[in-house]
């Protein structure tokens, strides 16, 4: 079992997939040594997180609460930094700090990273820490390209402590103009490699069926 699963799946969780049929009874315990190191990020994730432009961002305030953001950029602007650690630099916003207040009192957050277009979802739990600009020089050229527009005003780091890989199931497909843009690509190489195929069989004297 993953850490991510040890993490969701708590008690009241198992009760519940016990009770609708979706664990079965004896499986309903959790091991003692599983699911207690971090999920290390492989090629695939790396690869799905360096190709989005924006995800979901959740963090709990002191009111017990969970509060959601949305953070884009452009594609790759959370870096992957090794194995168990993202980060991106947080620029300036509507300036209501939520999530960066939050993450003082409880650096707890969980990430959405999404693909519509494929219907594909990566799900992460992790632990957020705010870094200052001028303090870590290094880090702050690390993150800096690519990154959202604006002025930085702090770094983020999260260190992974859990993920999961959803099913299709209900993601609706929706395309970005980079998406359609390729699509508009691929459709005028079609069309201009059929135009010339017509212009050569025509020299040939024979047609494409219509």
């Amino acid at each position: 079992m993953s850490r991510y699963a040890r993490l969701a799946f708590t008690d009241a969780v198992r009760n519940m997939q016990v009770e609708q049929g979706s664990r079965p009874v004896h499986r309903k315990e959790l091991g003692a040594a599983v699911g207690l190191e971090a999920d290390p990020l492989g090629d695939r994730e790396r690869d799905f997180i360096a190709a989005r432009d924006g995800c979901y961002l959740a963090s709990v305030g002191e009111t017990g609460w969970p509060y959601v953001q949305f953070r884009g950029g452009p594609a790759g602007f959370v870096h992957v930094l090794d194995s168990g650690t993202l980060g991106y630099a947080d620029v300036r916003g509507n300036r209501q700090y939520i999530t960066d207040g939050n993450v003082r009192g409880d650096d707890r957050v969980a990430l959405f990273f999404m693909d519509y277009a494929t219907r594909t979802r990566l799900k992460l739990f992790g632990h957020a820490e705010v870094r200052d600009v001028a303090e870590e020089p290094e880090l702050a050229a690390r993150l800096d390209e690519p990154r959202t527009e604006g002025r930085v005003e702090r770094l983020v780091l999260i260190r992974i402590e859990g993920y999961d890989w959803n099913c299709p199931k209900h993601i609706p497909h929706r395309y970005s103009e980079a998406d359609l843009a390729a699509v508009h690509v691929r459709l005028n190489r079609a069309e201009n490699e059929n135009a010339a195929l017509r212009a050569r069989l025509a020299a040939l004297g024979e047609s494409l069926p219509e």
